[in-house]
């Protein structure tokens, strides 16, 4: 090339606009962050994953850029923002929950890598958990097998305890499997139990009308319609004097009774790690699918003062937390 056409072709560069020159930079891997709640009530989730994603090397805008997108609780809204991910070709999905089942329905290309989801294996989610098998991993919460833990504490709260009330958004197919999981056991306990399915946000107020007559407790089944109504959830059941047991400690932040379960900023961090392996080249089919190693037992006496209730000395000690 000539000496003169050479410096017209510099000065020809100089001029492009600029969004022919930055389709030049190399695009950063993108992980398309799909929650199912609202961005306040999972901040300290996202926090613990994006730390532990510091940690292993990932700067949120310098190496890897995050598109987050929020369900607010509203079931629809799953397979919208999956979709919008497939669309935008994310190199990587995060969920948690219900929305997981969306992602996978959406795509069998993209790596998937789920924080949290009851019982995966027998939803279908994986092939096996040592071998997950396609382009979905992740971490169980182990929620139905928790459930006569947490009615056995529930017993030692509530005198008399005879009769309980679960509450569980039926639209949710691992939320139906924890419900069954707490008749069952309810049932080898020597404890009625009642079954209350709510589908949205307006069915949750009309259900507390009668419940103060047929119920000694509420249990309280996570997904993220109620973690969305956590606050109204925990405030009609004070309101009807009922006690109230959860699995996640962020529901006794609210006003909720008691809660046993995994602890969740644990399950979000240990999500980075699977990113970070996905990012870097291994296939979500070669990782397994992992258990919790956390677990918190909560305890509101704030809540319990309000019920009338007192918590017995031995079971104040064994909790992780007592918010007064």
């Amino acid at each position: 090339m000539k000496r003169r056409e050479f410096i017209a072709l510099l000065g020809g560069a100089a001029m492009w606009p600029v969004p022919a020159r930055a389709q030049q930079v190399a695009k950063l891997p993108t992980i398309g962050f799909l929650g199912g709640a609202t961005p306040s009530l999972w901040s300290a989730w996202v926090s613990a994953f994006l730390q532990r994603l510091r940690e292993l090397g990932w700067v949120e805008g310098r190496n890897v850029a995050i598109e987050y997108r929020w369900a607010e609780g509203r079931n629809e809204r799953y397979t919208e923002i999956a979709t919008e991910f497939v669309r935008l070709k994310v190199d990587l999905i995060v969920t948690a929950g219900a929305s997981v089942v969306a992602a996978k329905q959406a795509t069998s290309v993209i790596p998937i890598v789920f924080a949290v989801a009851a019982d995966p294996l027998g939803t279908g989610l994986v092939a096996s958990l040592a071998r997950p098998g396609g382009n979905i991993t992740g971490l169980s919460n182990q929620a139905a097998d928790l459930a006569a833990k947490r009615l056995e504490l529930l017993r030692e709260v509530v005198p008399g305890l005879r009769r309980v009330a679960i509450m569980a958004n039926v639209d949710y197919p691992a939320v139906v499997l924890e419900m069954r999981e707490v008749e069952t056991a309810a049932g080898t306990l020597g404890l009625d139990s009642v079954g209350i399915e709510i589908r949205r946000g307006e069915d949750i107020a009309p259900v507390f009308g009668a419940l103060k007559e047929r119920t000694d407790a509420l249990y309280v089944c996570a997904d993220p319609l109620v973690v969305t109504h956590q606050v109204r959830i925990n405030a009609f059941a004070l309101a009807a004097k009922l006690p109230t047991m959860h699995s996640l400690r962020e529901h006794i932040e609210t006003g909720g009774l008691i809660s046993y379960g995994p602890n969740f900023p644990d399950l979000f961090r240990r999500t980075a790690d699977y990113v970070d392996k996905i990012l870097r080249g291994t296939k979500p089919a070669d990782l397994p699918v992992e258990q919790p190693t956390k677990f918190d037992l909560v305890i509101n006496l704030t809540t319990a003062k309000a019920l009338g209730l007192t918590f017995p000395p031995m079971l104040l000690a064994r909790a992780d937390e007592v918010i007064e």
